[in-house]
């Protein structure tokens, strides 16, 4: 993120939540010939420059995709207005459609960047699963959790999802023509929980996360936990840095970013 003209330009940094389903993504996107797609960038700096009546850049920490949702993405942006932080959230709120809102807002350095000085994401796959004992395809909540027909064993999944924690090389998580230098990765913590008789949560968190990474993660322990693969073939999969050997990719519904953490900042809860 680049410093604009003027080194005295306040930068503000944005908390912001989306219920992803009508986006296409995070970044902006403006096919030739066509008109721009929905993204949650677009919809917030339009939201902004109505504020600050002036053109901004808002980066964001990371560039969720179609369908995916956030509970706490980071975004930054300079300007030349100075605006009180009790005013900023519900000033561009009230300019926001009701699928996107902005949680909070400060004042940060100004060689702050929420990529780059980003320490660590947390992301959450929730899964509805098993057609038995009263379980159904989620009907009100249907955007927000993926589902299965199989019933699963979250135990099991969680025991597998301790070998992905560490220094990784997760080729064998991610697209094959991935366009990244490397594909190791630092994953700070992996747990499997079961909310109730019928859903999981998977969290997960680390240093950054290769594309489709968390969604062929919760694929492979979705596996797991319908007893196709054991816990402890994941060691296996990681080693052989294949996209095939590991699990299918899982929808973008049941995942949501729910937090990114920078140095000196809480550990988010």
């Amino acid at each position: 993120m680049r410093r604009s003209a003027s080194a005295n330009m306040p930068r503000y940094k944005l908390t912001i939540a989306y219920d992803g389903t009508s986006f296409h993504g995070w970044q902006k996107q403006h096919p030739p010939g066509e008109e721009p797609l929905r993204t949650v960038q677009g919809v917030m700096e339009e939201a902004i420059v109505a504020v600050v009546r002036e053109p901004v850049h808002l980066v964001g920490a990371s560039r969720t995709d179609s369908g995916v949702h956030a509970r706490g993405q980071a975004a930054a942006f300079d300007t030349q207005n100075e605006i009180p932080m009790d005013r900023l959230p519900r000033a561009v709120n009230s300019r926001l459609p009701d699928d996107v809102q902005v949680l909070s807002a400060e004042i940060v350095a100004g060689d702050f960047n929420p990529i780059s000085d980003a320490i660590a994401k947390g992301y959450r796959y929730t899964i509805a699963h098993s057609t038995i004992n009263g379980g159904e395809m989620p009907l009100f909540d249907r955007h927000l959790v993926a589902w299965t027909v199989y019933t699963l064993d979250a135990a099991r999944m969680n025991e597998a999802a301790q070998h992905f924690v560490g220094e990784r090389d997760f080729a064998s998580f991610t697209r094959k023509h991935h366009g990244r230098e490397s594909t190791v990765r630092t994953v700070h913590e992996c747990k499997v929980e079961a909310v109730d008789q019928f859903r999981i949560n998977i969290d997960i968190s680390g240093g950054g996360f290769l594309y489709n990474m968390v969604r062929i993660i919760a694929g492979t322990l979705l596996e797991v936990g319908r007893g196709k693969l054991e816990p402890g073939a994941i060691a296996g999969i990681i080693e052989a840095r294949d996209r095939a050997s590991a699990g299918p990719t899982m929808p973008p519904e049941g995942l949501c970013l729910m937090w990114v953490k920078y140095p000196g900042s809480a550990q988010p809860a």
